[in-house]
């Protein structure tokens, strides 16, 4: 699989280890004709691409939901690939919230995502809500990690109407159990989604099963469709059918879509959630990531990740310890996503000596480095290159010749 995607340019004479595919996946080689088939189809088609292009456009949106669905363990139609993150956050949180007596509360944590927070505030402002009071969020202890105490004691509230968790904490890389979450939340008729951004891809998802509300998604991560590409969302089938809260043309049921009424009739699947006419050309890269990631297997590259990220984190622990280094990352693999966060009191610094270095990390503010090995394309060679490098930055002090501020990394 790693000889199907394309790798960064070195850096002088090292070869880069790229460890930031929980920023940004590789391009596959899959994905860029996926990509050069669609402009070829613009240039040669025009507007007829819309119902001859292969696939044709008019219904790549449900066709990429198909191809999503395993990966987030639900049917087809409870699947679709539209919009961006947030504003699929948005739309799900005006379809589904339900004020009821005392429940009026969104529930989030207190290590979400910034976007999500925006969302979640921005939403209630507009229902004449204040989020002051009707945006509360699962404590944290340690500043990294959720407890699951914790998580259960907000959710049994009865002021909270609706929650919305991340699968995989995108600081620490904590994989929360989603199962047991889900199904304490329905119990008490709590509706819960999921921010799986940080997880499809990397971890198996059974959300049909688990029984969950809705869940929605990035595809520039571990899905690997390229910088901003289109999100996805899902929408347990029990909701289907209702009228979506941010409604535009293609929230329409297909049939009918080309009549121009100005009475939307919603389309019967998780396509009610589409807004704006879709991103082609972002669409299409994803089209031919997923020929690789499917073909792989979501169970296969589980294992592989839950093995690099073991073994990055031993390392860790024999040959970066010594130079003040943690692991900020739960250790059992049912608590585990698909990156490794080293902690570190000069963290800034020392991500920017890593680039330079030729190691690509991430860095998350104050003292977070990020490594994500990809089971796609990422060997225990690199996890053991990307360490020997931080161990000599380390030995040679080579981090303090640089300048403590922050910079826009991804």
């Amino acid at each position: 699989m790693r000889e199907r995607f394309c790798r960064p340019a070195d850096v002088g004479d090292k070869p880069v280890v790229y460890m930031d595919g929980n920023s940004l996946g590789l391009l596959s080689y899959a994905a860029e004709r996926a990509i050069l088939r669609a402009v070829d189809q613009w240039k040669t088609l025009g507007v007829e691409g819309w119902t001859r292009a292969d696939p044709p456009w008019f219904t790549l949106a449900e066709r990429l939901g198909r191809r999503v669905a395993p990966l987030v363990g639900a049917d087809p139609e409870e699947v679709i690939v539209t919009n961006s993150t947030t504003i699929n956050l948005h739309q799900l949180l005006g379809t589904l919230y339900r004020a009821s007596g005392r429940r009026t509360k969104v529930l989030g944590d207190a290590l979400s995502f910034p976007s999500d927070a925006y969302a979640i505030q921005s939403f209630l402002r507009s229902h004449g809500l204040d989020p002051a009071t009707h945006y509360v969020r699962v404590p944290s202890r340690d500043g990294l990690t959720l407890h699951d105490d914790d998580v259960f004691a907000e959710l049994a509230s009865e002021d909270v109407a609706l929650a919305v968790l991340p699968g995989v904490v995108f600081t620490s890389g904590q994989l929360l159990d989603m199962k047991r979450v889900t199904r304490f939340a329905r119990d008490r008729r709590v509706t819960i989604g999921w921010d799986l951004s940080h997880s499809i891809g990397a971890v198996p998802h059974a959300l049909d099963e688990w029984d969950a509300d809705f869940a929605f998604w990035c595809s520039y991560k571990y899905l690997c469709a390229g910088p901003g590409a289109v999100g996805g969302l899902y929408l347990n089938r029990r909701h289907l059918g209702q009228a979506p809260a941010i409604a535009g043309w293609f929230s329409s049921r297909k049939d009918v879509q080309f009549d121009m009424s100005h009475e939307l009739v919603p389309a019967p699947d998780a396509g009610a959630m589409q807004v704006g006419t879709p991103h082609v050309l972002s669409m299409a890269p994803l089209d031919g990531a997923l020929d690789v990631i499917l073909e792989a297997g979501i169970e296969r590259l589980r294992a592989k990740s839950l093995r690099l990220t073991r073994y990055l984190m031993e390392l860790a622990d024999a040959e970066l310890a010594p130079h003040g280094f943690t692991v900020g990352t739960p250790r059992e693999d049912d608590r585990r996503g698909g990156h490794v966060a080293l902690l570190h009191d000069d963290a800034t610094r020392i991500s920017k000596a890593m680039r330079a270095a030729g190691v690509i990390p991430d860095f998350r503010p104050p003292r977070i480095i990020r490594l994500a090995p990809v089971g796609l394309y990422t060997r225990f060679e690199d996890c053991f290159e990307a360490v020997e490098r931080i161990k000599a930055i380390m030995e040679t002090r080579a981090y303090e010749r640089l300048s403590s501020d922050r910079e826009v990394v991804s």
